[in-house]
């Protein structure tokens, strides 16, 4: 993997990470376009290079990182539930993210659903943070396992998760965001762990691709959550379900041509 194809990987999974676009989805379209050749290492890297993301969140946010202990713990009954599910459906994962097919069609089902979404929300919710119950953080957890079909989207199915439980679109979007620290920084311990047990060695060169990744992560996902946020308020999800539906449609259409889509 070269520098420009990690610092493209980078923007990518800064852009996507918070929108309800699927950022694995993407990067998986991103380094199939780029004919990057999947070996171990550059599987390890498209998770590790998620910590600048998780680092953008705290940076943002870190007030809210300091505010209670039930923070923590409302955070961790949301994370449980992906453990669980991670660890008996992980050969069935794996499988599914080498499958480009399956990112288009869950990016066009998605999309659907983005049309109408926004009617979960509550009309006059408050923009202020508000309070959560641990059974409403673990059924947003529940959610969150959808999103390990590559297309779906993390951080779509928290919010959507959150809009069910009553929370405005703000504060579903931001629940995501700090849910997304727990979860990714888990998925990253867990996959350099998995990179390790097998044999695999972090050279020089591999430590200046992950250093390069994650800063161009952050900076991107940084401006990216600033953005999503007052979007999000302002005019809600359509303009993303007509996203997912497009790109979905073109990855199938291709497919259904004969062009070939899988991972390499």
């Amino acid at each position: 993997m070269t520098l420009f194809q990690t610092i493209v990987l980078a923007i990518i999974e800064g852009l996507t990470e918070f929108l309800p676009v699927s950022s694995t989805g993407h990067m998986i379209i991103g380094s199939t376009i780029m004919g990057i050749q999947q070996d171990d290492f550059v599987k390890l890297f498209t998770v590790a290079v998620q910590f600048g993301t998780i680092l953008s969140v705290v940076a943002l946010y870190w007030r809210r990182f300091f505010q209670s202990l039930d923070f923590y713990f409302k955070l961790l009954a949301a994370f449980i539930p992906a453990v669980i599910a991670g660890l008996l459906f992980k050969d069935w994962i794996d499988m599914l993210l080498e499958n480009v097919m399956v990112v288009g069609v869950m990016l066009f089902i998605g999309g659907i659903v983005f049309l109408f979404i926004d009617k979960l929300a509550p009309k006059d919710g408050p923009e202020a943070p508000q309070p959560m119950s641990y059974r409403q953080a673990t059924i947003i957890g529940v959610w969150q396992c959808l999103a390990m079909v590559p297309g779906v989207s993390r951080s779509a199915a928290t919010i959507i998760g959150g809009m069910t439980q009553g929370f405005t679109r703000k504060n579903a979007a931001e629940f995501s965001f700090f849910l997304a620290v727990p979860t990714m920084f888990g998925a990253t311990v867990k996959s350099l762990y998995d990179y390790m047990k097998d044999g695999g060695a972090i050279t020089g060169e591999h430590m200046q691709v992950f250093a390069v990744g994650n800063v161009v992560a952050f900076v991107v996902a940084i401006i990216a959550i600033k953005g999503f946020i007052a979007f999000l308020s302002n005019n809600g999800f359509k303009a993303f379900g007509w996203y997912r539906i497009a790109v979905g449609g073109v990855i199938i259409a291709l497919h259904l041509a004969g062009v070939s889509m899988q991972m390499y």
